[in-house]
């Protein structure tokens, strides 16, 4: 027999040596204990407050986002809500746009004095349109609903919107000097060249007459003011002028008022 054959069988015929493979099963067997292993269980009294601990955390988030948005939206409808108090009560000599309208208080009341209403038109001078009233002057009992015109004109080359402002003096009429139609409800847009007449239907309410304060009044006089228009950083339009050109032409100029513009710089 060869050396060759001998050595082949042995190789052969020996078993393998386990210190070979001994490591396998080992990394095997640590790894498993190694994913089994988890932190130590707290005691309960320590999860309780925990939990109690991001309950009160959640509710002061929640406090201070509505408190957050509570101010940041008082802020923000400040002034149309003024506004709209005025329009709705007639404060400061803002003719009312949203009272009761009922059929029996638009009754002419034929024996009380009558009132004469003058008209007036202005505008800015960043806008170039030409704004008149197409008569001086109406006379009207209480409770008697009248119908009059302005006139407006857009002499620039390009497509303009504008917003009129509205007064009514001397500022007591306010609250019965009432709107059933007007053009100053919502902004105006005018096409280059284009020239239109703007309707305006009112009445004073026949309530003046019980008012003791409304008895020498003969004469009112209601003023529009028409700016171009732009559009602010929430995407509505509003009166291209300074803020207190605005309110100087709503009557408003010896009022303190918040700049809502002013605010955002």
């Amino acid at each position: 027999m060869s050396l060759r054959f001998v050595c082949s069988q042995g190789l052969r015929g020996a078993r393998p040596s386990r210190s070979l493979h001994a490591w396998r099963p080992i990394k095997h067997q640590f790894r498993g204990v190694a994913s089994q292993t988890t932190a130590p269980k707290l005691p309960p009294h320590v999860l309780r407050y925990q939990q109690e601990y991001k309950a009160r955390n959640r509710a002061l988030l929640y406090y201070t986002t509505a408190v957050i948005l509570f101010v940041g939206g008082a802020s923000y409808a400040a002034v149309p809500m003024y506004r709209a108090f005025c329009s709705a009560t007639g404060y400061n000599g803002t003719p009312m746009t949203s009272g009761r309208f009922d059929s029996d208080r638009m009754v002419p009341m034929t024996e009380a004095k009558s009132i004469k209403v003058h008209f007036n038109a202005d505008r800015s001078s960043s806008l170039p349109w030409s704004f008149t009233p197409q008569q001086k002057y109406v006379v009207v009992k209480p409770g008697e609903s009248s119908l009059a015109f302005y006139k407006a004109k857009n002499n620039s080359t390009e497509d303009i919107i504008g917003i009129a402002t509205y007064n009514v003096t001397p500022a007591k009429v306010a609250p019965y000097f009432s709107k059933l139609e007007c053009f100053c409800f919502e902004e105006q847009k005018l096409l280059a060249g284009e020239e239109v007449d703007m309707p305006l239907l009112f009445f004073i309410d026949k309530d003046c007459l019980d008012d003791e304060g409304m008895k020498d009044i003969d004469d009112v006089v209601l003023s529009y003011t028409f700016f171009k228009a732009r559009r602010n950083a929430r995407g509505h339009l509003e009166p291209d002028a300074s803020h207190e050109e605005v309110q100087a032409s709503q009557g408003f100029q010896d009022f303190p008022s918040i700049d809502p513009n002013a605010q955002k710089s």
